[in-house]
């Protein structure tokens, strides 16, 4: 019999359970022979401890899908709004059944709720039950045992505060609260007053009392009261609207197909809507008024999108609208809430922000989880990647198709560089029961590792197979919840291969390969290829892996596929010319650290023969980061007018450190100088601005004065820095004075370096009000330049100026904002009073690698 039991037992009673008179736990060396004669079969005490542990920890640790007691089939809610007291007033009618054993409790999730009076319905009639609550959850006492044959309805009145108790949530989603209000006094000057929810994981039940589950899923009808001035946006359709007295209007949104209860969602403000349409699909993009023009171009991609989608799945929208509304305050990028994705307020450009949107990653993202983790769902947030993997790899599907394999590639590069960042601290497995917090799967390996090990998969199994794959998986598993076999099963069945070593390895596993490769050739004619995995096989997989080699002949490119599995392997190439270099995972497909001795030479090459963009990149920066000034010399000419533009981009970005190299490539000036006029890219010409000015700011003034006044605010800041550097001859104050009236952070920085410079006083009131003005990315880059000022020149207001600072530490939404108060009130540091309020807000910060981050510093200045 076995003596091993994982429960709460110490070793020492496992010992003492374990121990028999022939015990193979050898107690006494000196008393055993063999022990003497046979030194490996000691048992090593250390190691069996931390293995028990472990094992303890993984069985206390597992976080099982939730039980379904009931199936909930139908939620009603009857909403209104107490706007002062930013409460939820309430009264749900849930439909359900029991799932399957009989039942005669009901436990439903209200999280921070004043619960009244609870009904069970029985057409007209109604009858009082019994509950009890201990503000997480209600425990209802129905009056008789209920089966899986009968069908009940409760309803539940109660008011909600969703403000209570609200916590910090995870990297991606950071705040707990489920519904929002934003400014519900209209007190904030510029702020809009508005509601917006955000219930993924579980946390609309702080609004509505549900099953809070992924596994669960349910029709709606939300009846909600708001101002008759306002709109309101859920999910579904809207099927009625209803005036009522005191300037209200109720509003009836329907959707009858069923969905998770984290999807379920509304929106109420003072939005302008834009109007689009993908074949009989009504969509609606919301945005504060007077941004209507700027939505129309940051989602004018959407129906392409769709199209794009339905083609690859071969599965229609599988909803009767979607609507993408951009709020204030939101606590994530976004969320795909069914028919109704919420976006972060970045989203809203004005029409000239508009021009240079870089939002299709994100608005694409949402969308395909409208397949993917709306029409079929996680089961449980231990298999979130089928979420969120998903969603990950519609971008990389996006831009392959709008924008080329190229940037594509690059993006896909980037999702890897994320993850390993990650693994250098945390590796887990992509499917994992053993998480501490629902929200801590939130990173980028459910993410980032879960997209790149989906484009691995569509490697493998190539295009046909992998999206057959995915049409059986959406369409077998419609309007249900998943686990990971599910889609495995999916891909097996259409591609007729045995799949379980691939998911065992990337998916049920953590970790990632590391290999190290040599190149023999000794041979041209027959190139020898060597491959070492060096990762750490005790803790990690030994992975099968397709390895990619190709070379070129003349301009036309070759390449070889060959199976890897075992820990070390040679591969012949059998190449039929000569051969003088190979490259490895040319175009970066495959999830694993390389090592391999390239030399600078090799880069060069690879940088003038490859046909891959991101080949070609990876050549660049690599030179780059060697300093082979050599090389470059011979690069740089090429890389300025290369196909890719982000490759264009890097090279004009890494000459700004060197004003050198414009006298060193003969023509070179002439290049960037064309870039800045001509590139169809904007971002290229803006970095073309950006050298020419780090070169000689003064030599081009005239070419600056006359770009400022580009439509594209990339352009134009770039140029209206470049007037503002000029040494010899600094720009006329009129001239920026033009600028002063700009909203946008991309000008106002300029402005504000402008100011500094020249040491331009009375310019406090400029500098406090664009405080008010900017929120965001664009707020995060500016106050530094806001601290700077005031620290120079304090007598123009720089107590407002550090109470400013301060309200944003402590009240600001985006943590990376709250960082950047933080870094501009250290310019300040100098100040007792400053530091003693730092060292007292610090302690409220609710971010714990934030607040980690504000120690540091006020430690080493106390």
């Amino acid at each position: 019999m076995t003596c091993l039991t994982f429960g709460s037992l110490s070793l020492a009673l496992f010992t003492v359970s374990c121990k028999s008179e022939k015990s193979a736990l050898v107690q006494n060396s000196e008393n055993s022979a063999v022990a003497e004669a046979s030194p490996e079969a000691r048992i090593d005490s250390a190691k069996l401890l931390r293995m028990i542990r472990e094992k303890n920890a993984e069985i206390a640790g597992y976080q099982p899908s939730a039980k379904r007691d009931f199936d909930l089939l139908h939620t009603e809610l009857d909403l209104a709004f107490d706007w002062s007291n930013q409460a939820v007033i309430g009264r749900a009618k849930l439909k359900l059944t029991p799932y399957f054993y009989p039942q005669k409790e009901l436990v439903l999730d209200a999280k921070d709720f004043e619960v009244g009076a609870i009904y069970l319905l029985n057409g007209e009639a109604q009858s009082k039950l019994n509950y009890r609550y201990d503000e997480k959850q209600l425990r209802i006492y129905l009056p008789e045992l209920f089966t899986s044959k009968d069908t009940i309805q409760v309803e539940i009145n109660y008011i909600a505060f969703p403000d209570r108790n609200s916590g910090s949530g995870s990297e991606a989603i950071t705040d707990t609260k489920g519904l929002y209000f934003i400014d519900p006094l209209d007190t904030i000057p510029g702020k809009p007053t508005m509601i917006w929810t955000q219930g993924e994981t579980e946390h609309n039940s702080k609004w509505f009392p549900t099953i809070d589950k992924p596994n669960e899923r349910f029709t709606q009808l939300f009846k909600l009261t708001v101002p008759d001035s306002m709109v309101s946006i859920s999910n579904g359709v809207l099927v009625k609207q209803e005036k009522l007295e005191n300037g209200l209007r109720k509003d009836y949104w329907e959707m009858k197909l069923p969905h998770a209860p984290y999807l379920a969602a509304i929106a109420v403000g003072n939005f302008g809507k834009v109007e689009a349409k993908w074949k009989n699909i009504p969509l609606g993009y919301y945005v504060e008024k007077g941004f209507e023009k700027g939505a129309a171009m940051v989602f004018e991609n959407t129906p392409e999108m769709i199209g794009l989608f339905e083609e690859k799945l071969g599965v229609d929208f599988p909803w009767p609208k979607y609507d993408q509304i951009v709020v204030r305050d939101f606590v994530s990028g976004a969320m795909e809430n069914t028919t109704a994705s919420i976006f972060m307020e970045e989203l809203r450009l004005d029409e000239r922000e508009a021009i240079d949107s870089e939002w299709d990653y994100i608005i694409a993202h949402e969308l395909f989880h409208q397949w993917f983790g709306d029409l079929v769902t996680t089961e449980s947030w231990a298999n979130l990647t089928l979420n969120e993997a998903f969603a990950n790899y519609g971008e990389y599907l996006w831009n392959e198709h709008k924008y080329g394999k190229d940037q594509a590639a690059l993006k896909l590069v980037t999702e890897m560089e994320g993850y390993f960042a990650e693994s250098e601290s945390k590796q887990v497995d992509l499917i994992r029961f053993d998480y501490a917090d629902s929200e801590d799967m939130f990173d980028s390996h459910s993410y980032n590792k879960g997209g790149v090990v989906l484009h691995m998969l569509r490697q493998h199994l190539g295009d046909e197979a992998f999206f057959k794959g995915l049409n059986l998986y959406l369409k077998q598993h419609a309007f249900q919840s998943v686990e990971i076999h599910d889609l495995r099963l999916a891909f097996e069945r259409v591609s007729g291969q045995d799949l379980n070593w691939f998911f065992n390895q990337w998916f049920l596993d953590k970790g990632h390969p590391e290999l190290f490769f040599e190149v023999d050739y000794s041979q041209p004619e027959n190139i020898l290829l060597t491959v070492y995995q060096v990762q750490d096989l005790e803790n990690l997989p030994l992975y099968q892996l397709p390895i990619e080699v190709s070379w070129y002949e003349g301009k036309s490119r070759k390449s070889k596929k060959f199976q890897m599995t075992s820990s070390f392997q040679q591969f012949a190439l059998e190449n039929e010319f000569p051969v003088t270099q190979v490259y490895i995972d040319e175009g970066k497909n495959l999830l694993a650290r390389r090592n391999q001795e390239i030399s600078t030479a090799q880069y060069a090459l690879q940088f003038k023969e490859s046909t891959l963009g991101v080949a070609r990149y990876e050549a660049l920066d690599s030179l780059v980061s060697r300093e082979a000034k050599d090389y470059l010399i011979e690069i740089l000419p090429i890389a300025v007018r290369d196909s890719f533009w982000s490759v264009r981009e890097n090279a004009l970005g890494f000459m700004q450190n060197d004003p050198e190299w414009r006298n060193q490539i003969q023509g070179l000036e002439d290049m960037v100088y064309e870039l800045a006029e001509k590139d169809p890219k904007n971002s290229v010409k803006a970095a073309a601005i950006d050298l020419l000015a780090a070169w000689d700011p003064d030599k081009y003034q005239m070419a600056f004065l006359r770009l400022a006044n580009e439509q594209s605010y990339l352009v134009a800041s770039s140029a209206l820095m470049g007037l503002v550097r000029a040494e010899e001859n600094p720009v006329d104050a009129a001239v920026i004075e033009r600028f002063v009236g700009e909203r946008n952070f991309r000008m106002i920085i300029p402005v504000a370096e402008y100011y500094i410079l020249q040491k331009v006083k009375s310019k406090g009131p400029w500098f406090l009000d664009r405080v008010d003005q900017l929120s965001g990315e664009g707020l995060y880059f500016y106050l530094g330049y806001f601290s700077e000022y005031f620290s120079r020149f304090p007598e123009e207001g720089k107590d407002q100026a550090v109470r400013k600072l301060f309200h944003l530490l402590e009240k600001d939404s985006k943590s990376f904002v709250r960082l950047g108060a933080f870094q501009a009130l250290m310019g300040f540091a100098d100040e007792e009073a400053v530091i003693k309020k730092l060292n007292q807000v610090v302690l409220t910060e609710k971010d714990e690698k934030l607040k980690n981050y504000y120690n540091y510093f006020l430690e080493a200045l106390n």
